[in-house]
């Protein structure tokens, strides 16, 4: 995630979310329909924390399960744009620690390095759509058909969020992968049962304890994301309540 509560306001409260009939409406999916066993899963994060926010906990479901599943990651900005006119995180020093933070956070959910391959693009930070024919060449030149493509959601919300989604919808098209879409700025921005949500394709993967407790050790290797700038005064961009909501024990998809 990036660009510190680009909407203003604390956004809608985990309290609501659990009262919301559309969520829990949502039927649960296995980890095996999910990432099917023999595919790979190759996660689009738009910023160098979106892969542990959106799918920390899936992550720490197929460490734990031990399957010979190859995963990918594909971090499509260095996340520089986080801290706007900041000078304790200036955009040099930033690339260089959003980089060492998601690796800090990929180990803490337990991933078998033998089996993980990453790839950092570094694209503008706020300016994904402008690299999007780029980005989405390069998609279906790697992507194959056997393969789970997770982006998230295309109506997310946020600038990047929606260029990422937008461009793994088409390379998914394109070559037959399937692709997964995870909302992370709409649970700021839309209403309990907001017919905005694509209720209808929404799925819950429920996290064991264990799961979710290693997403959030993930979560707080994210440091420069989880304190105020003391230099502008800017507040958290994972604060408590975003906090909340991204680690209910589950995480939703959309198929």
């Amino acid at each position: 995630m990036s660009q510190a509560q680009p909407f203003g306001v604390a956004g809608t409260p985990l309290s609501q979310w659990q009262d919301s009939t559309a969520l829990r409406g949502a039927q649960a999916i296995s980890l095996e329909a999910l990432v099917p066993p023999g595919s790979r899963l190759v996660v689009l994060a738009p910023h160098p924390d979106d892969e542990v926010l959106a799918c920390g906990g899936l992550l720490a479901a197929m460490a734990m399960a031990g399957r010979e599943q190859e995963i990918q990651l594909i971090s499509v900005t260095d996340g520089e744009g986080s801290h706007p006119g900041s000078s304790q995180w200036p955009q040099a020093r930033l690339r260089a620690q959003r980089r060492l933070e998601s690796e800090y956070a990929v180990a803490a959910l337990g991933l078998d390095e033998s089996r993980l391959s990453w790839h950092r693009l570094s694209l503008v930070d706020g300016g994904v759509a402008e690299g999007s024919e780029a980005l989405i060449a390069l998609l279906s030149e790697d992507l194959r058909p056997s393969d789970v493509l997770l982006s998230t959601w295309r109506h997310d919300g946020h600038c990047d969020h929606e260029a990422v989604g937008h461009c793994a919808a088409q390379a998914a098209a394109s070559t037959g992968a399937t692709l997964v879409e995870v909302p992370i700025w709409a649970w700021h921005w839309a209403e309990p049962n907001d017919p905005r949500i694509p209720w209808e394709q929404a799925r819950k993967l429920m996290l064991s304890d264990e799961q979710l407790a290693r997403k959030r050790r993930a979560i707080t290797s994210h440091a420069s994301q989880l304190q105020t700038d003391t230099s502008t005064g800017a507040l958290p961009v994972l604060d408590a309540v975003t906090l909340d909501r991204l680690l209910q024990p589950f995480e939703l998809v959309f198929l």
